[in-house]
């Protein structure tokens, strides 16, 4: 068996064994298969796609590359949720307090953002302090105490698909619904977690651009979550444009702050109340309608909000000390008209370019860049309506920030939720 037969017969759009597909995790994480040759296999994979079985063996081997977590002293009420990326998602920092106020605790692992997606891990690092490398003993004893931590992964936890994630961000194979379903579900199942709510998004600001493709990916995942008795729901939801009006790291925390206290609604609020109470319903194994009255009880009450200050203190972070430290700039239009669109990766794009994000893994990130988007779909704007508010420390004279569509009429308000595959 040698890597370049099971390059080419993948190439040759032929199904690969269990057997080969071993081969090639066991051997690329051992450095016996190099990067370039890897590139040429994921890329045809890429091109012809994988079965049911290709992608049972390739999520069973990366599990299998590294360590697994055991949540099982947590008990049964427990749950999870993933976004598969998008522009000022920062539904973690909301729906994970909210959860863990109704008795559901979430013992989370979330990583830093790359290209124009943003981390969770970057947004709560934007808070003086916080400490998100925990070990796995204070992990799931923080969890026990308050029902609630959020934590980088385990560097031993699925160590193939870090490499594997790693080639695919610098070689254009990311945007594959195997690799991806192969991806986050090898990362869930070692994670531990038995009830998880997956949130794929789906437009311009996400990896995957249409409706038939996130079904196809939601549709995966649930198979490989059953085959591992895992209870899953699948949420598609809209990124053609931001999620929330705050894209860069302190600025989602503000706004997140600004759900969590009931000083803003709107689809932001909407969406994580519908994640929350997924969760919370399988958390508890109670009806959604159960598990939504509690999610709004809490969220009203202020109980969700306590259990993130709680959350923040338990890992030292201090809200007091964030600040940002930016120049502040206005973008106002010099048209008039309806506010029809607002191009979600585009915008997510400028945001990193401010500094809010990485081009590359080795970039560092001002936590104080990005974009506060000011109006919102079928808003009226007159000429000199500011659009959008930029914080940033670069020099902006050659961005772009035409990145908005005027219109004579109004539209129909943009889908939040496409749908939901159980």
């Amino acid at each position: 068996m040698n890597i370049i037969d099971i390059i080419t017969k993948k190439k040759n759009n032929e199904v690969l064994t269990d057997e080969e597909i071993k081969f090639v995790i066991t051997n690329y994480l051992n450095d016996n298969i190099k990067d370039y040759q890897m590139s040429s296999l994921l890329m045809a994979i890429v091109l012809n796609g994988m079965n049911e079985y290709e992608i049972d063996s390739l999520t069973k081997y990366m599990l299998e590359s590294g360590d697994r977590i055991d949540l099982s002293p947590l008990g049964t009420k427990v749950a999870d949720k993933h976004s598969t990326g998008g522009v000022g998602d920062k539904t973690t920092l909301i729906v994970s307090p909210l959860v863990a106020s109704c008795g559901v605790k979430v013992a989370k692992m979330s990583g830093h953002g790359l290209g124009h997606t943003g981390g969770t891990i970057d947004k709560l690092e934007a808070i003086p302090g916080f400490n998100t490398n925990l070990s796995e003993e204070e992990f799931l004893n923080q969890v026990k105490n308050i029902g609630l931590s959020i934590i980088t992964s385990s560097k031993n936890l699925v160590p193939a698909d870090k490499k594997i994630y790693a080639l695919r961000d610098v070689t254009g194979t990311v945007e594959s619904p195997a690799l991806i379903a192969s991806s986050i579900m090898s990362k869930k199942i070692a994670s531990g977690s038995h009830n998880l709510v997956l949130d794929i998004k789906v437009g311009s600001g996400a990896l995957i651009k249409d409706l038939k493709t996130a079904e196809e990916l939601a549709n995966i995942m649930i198979k490989i979550g059953k085959k591992n008795n895992m209870n899953i729901i699948c949420l598609l939801t809209n990124m053609d444009i931001p999620l929330g009006n705050n894209i860069g790291n302190i600025l989602e925390v503000e706004e997140a702050i600004a759900i969590l206290t009931n000083k803003k609604d709107g689809p932001l609020q909407k969406l994580c109340i519908t994640i929350a109470t997924y969760m919370v319903s399988l958390g508890l194994n109670i009806s959604y309608e159960e598990a939504e009255k509690q999610v709004l009880d809490n969220l009203k009450t202020g109980k969700a909000y306590t259990k993130f200050l709680e959350f923040i203190k338990a890992q030292h972070g201090d809200l007091s000390k964030m600040v940002k430290n930016a120049q502040v700039y206005q973008v106002k239009t010099n048209k008039q008209g309806y506010l029809t669109n607002i191009d979600a990766y585009k915008l997510g794009r400028l945001s990193m370019e401010l500094g809010a994000g990485r081009e590359n893994k080795e970039d560092t990130i001002d936590y104080s860049a990005g974009i506060i988007v000011n109006k919102k779909i079928n808003d009226y704007l007159n000429v000199g309506d500011v659009v959008y508010t930029i914080y940033t420390n670069k020099d902006i004279n050659n961005l772009n920030f035409d990145i908005f569509t005027l219109s004579n009429e109004p539209i129909n308000a943009p889908q939040l939720i496409h749908e939901i595959i159980k």
